[in-house]
């Protein structure tokens, strides 16, 4: 009775590398998706947003959905874009659409590409972990088991709203150094830290205003940071 669309193009040096074809593939995806709906009686997207699409707005205090963008990427302006197009798709075919704006994901099974699962896998074989900037830069990190629970309470309330944005974070950022620190509590070990310089498009903080999910979804995460991480590399080592 719903589509959940979270397919998209992953890697940050992927996407800085192929610009063109980050946008091309969310843009048209998405658009081909859209005609799914009317040829088989479904009338409800769900949809995985990014929290990029607010770029440097998170530097004094989190970011609601109400406060003018400024997305900073290929991805990030596709993500934007795609909103966009599912509010019109309400007003034009009366198909109901969420989209979820997650922050920063972890978990267990994560493709290794992404900064967590990569974090272990260095410290796992005593390479130093990699850090893009200084590390004072801050994520709101979120469990997996979070974002699950709030992607399934925006499926149960989809009905209510016609076009609707959520943030799903965990509203607890913390500095990248500070997460090695934990990552090496977990895994019994400092790991060593090598800085490089910062990517492309990269933000200074990302922070998530839960108050509209919190009162419309009742979302509230519960996932301890020490506690997610621990799970996540208990699931690395087997």
């Amino acid at each position: 009775d719903c589509i959940f669309h979270f397919a998209a193009i992953l890697g940050v040096d992927i996407v800085a590398d192929n610009p063109i074809e980050t946008m091309e593939t969310e843009v048209n995806g998405m658009q081909r998706l859209a005609h799914a709906p009317a040829n088989n009686g479904i009338e409800k997207i769900i949809y995985a947003s990014t929290s990029g699409v607010y770029g440097h707005l998170a530097l004094e205090k989190s970011v609601d959905e109400e406060i003018l963008v400024d997305p900073r990427t290929s991805y990030a302006m596709a993500k934007r874009y795609n909103e966009i197009y599912l509010a019109s798709l309400f007003e034009e075919k009366g198909i109901h659409s969420i989209a979820l704006r997650f922050f920063n994901i972890y978990g267990l099974r994560q493709d290794n590409r992404m900064v967590v699962p990569r974090f272990f896998e260095q410290a796992m074989h005593n390479d130093p972990i990699t850090v893009y900037g200084t590390g004072e830069q801050t994520r709101d990190f979120t469990y997996i088991d979070d974002i699950v629970t709030g992607v399934l309470a925006a499926h149960d309330r989809i009905d209510s709203f016609g076009y609707r944005i959520w943030n799903l974070g965990s509203d607890r950022p913390v500095r990248l150094d500070t997460l090695i620190e934990q990552i090496g509590e977990v895994t019994g070990g400092m790991p060593r830290i090598e800085r490089s310089d910062p990517s492309p498009g990269d933000v200074e903080r990302t922070w998530a205003d839960l108050s509209r999910v919190r009162d419309e979804l009742a979302y509230a995460p519960t996932m301890d940071r020490l506690e997610g991480l621990s799970r996540q590399w208990a699931s690395i080592i087997g």
